[in-house]
């Protein structure tokens, strides 16, 4: 039996409009946190569908869901506004925002508008003020070193089973050096950290992309969002194109007073930070497959990797990096999960 879902459905039924409720399942994330659809029925009105948030306590603190969503619905950001809660249960009523992922609206016709309308919406979420009562972690230097840890620990020696030795190590430890560098050196805004084309849902009749999944917000560096849309883990699209998104990001955060940054010093910052969140991501992918059983995103893994190879052979600093990126740890993930896909493809 599912306590959880029993659990849910007893509580929404006791909010007006949902007696009769029968939660539908939605969809799960990589968290703990899973999702349902329930209807309000009003007399005289027509139905309404809402998201139920099921986050069970032991493993989710709702806590900051709740007071970035709060205050970013109430300064204009398109996040869902919450319609009940009990942070105790951990469960919230929220607003639905349908279906529509960005990810699945993309084609070579809508690209260029959904993208741009994203890093508009982005530069709004720039621009927000840290709540009054939930001051952002930093993305600091102690987060970006364990964040990058997870490429070694959980993708090279747990997955691909890779013996790294005190050279390798070394290599590792300055090219973390370096991405941790540039990372602490940009100007700071406030950054949802994980925005990309799986949080992001088109809306009927509105130009903003609804935003989600922003509960482990930080401060942390201006290119960092624009990097996690830009250069997606889970699609991909030729350089010219991310380079012209780039720019549109660069001027309109430039113009609200996020940075000062000229085009080549923007792209630079990019450049490296897309190398940090890929390290990254490409660790949480082998961790969710490993600890949580998840093994579809093992997939993701091959593109995700694909982006650092491509970085890296453009950064000088990094060239004896990118050889033993492409002689040891590409040549295991092409046996073990998938060929890398080329530079300039576009890859869903």
């Amino acid at each position: 039996m599912d306590t959880r879902l029993q659990l849910l459905t007893d509580w929404v039924r006791q909010i007006p409009g949902f007696n009769s409720a029968s939660p539908e399942p939605v969809s799960g994330d990589a968290s703990f946190r899973r999702y349902f659809r329930v209807w309000r029925e009003t007399p005289g009105q027509p139905r309404t569908p809402f998201i139920v948030m099921d986050a069970p306590p032991a493993h989710e603190d709702c806590r900051p869901f709740v007071a970035i969503a709060e205050h970013w619905h109430g300064h204009g950001v398109h996040v869902p506004a919450i319609e009940a809660l009990d942070l105790q249960q951990g469960l919230l009523l929220l607003e639905d925002f349908g279906d529509r992922l960005m990810l699945a609206e993309l084609d070579g016709d809508s690209a260029d508008t959904l993208y741009r309308q994203a890093l508009d919406e982005l530069v709004r979420i720039g621009q927000m003020p840290p709540p009054a009562n939930y001051p952002l972690p930093a993305y600091d230097d102690a987060l970006l070193d364990r964040e990058m840890a997870l490429f070694p620990d959980w993708l090279l020696e747990q997955h691909l089973e890779l013996k790294l030795d005190n050279q390798d190590r070394a290599l590792l430890e300055t090219a973390f050096g370096l991405l941790k560098e540039s990372a602490l050196a940009q100007p700071e805004v406030t950054v949802h950290r994980d925005y990309h084309s799986r949080n992001l849902l088109i809306r009927p009749g509105q130009a903003a992309p609804g935003v989600i999944d922003f509960q482990d917000a930080v401060t942390g560096p201006v290119t960092y969002d624009a990097v996690s849309l830009l250069k997606d883990c889970y699609v991909r699209w030729p350089e010219a194109d991310i380079a012209n998104w780039l720019e549109h990001y660069r001027q309109a955060s430039l113009d609200a007073g996020l940075h000062r940054a000229d085009a080549d010093t923007f792209r630079q910052w990019f450049e490296l930070m897309g190398m940090q969140r890929h390290l990254k991501a490409a660790g949480i992918f082998a961790r969710l497959a490993i600890r949580d059983g998840k093994a579809g995103y093992l997939a993701d893994i091959p593109r995700t990797v694909s982006y650092i190879r491509d970085a890296s052979a453009r950064q000088p600093a990094f060239r004896h990096f990118h050889e033993w990126l492409c002689e040891v740890v590409i040549p295991a993930i092409e046996e073990r999960i998938g060929p890398l896909p080329a530079a300039e493809a576009r890859q869903p």
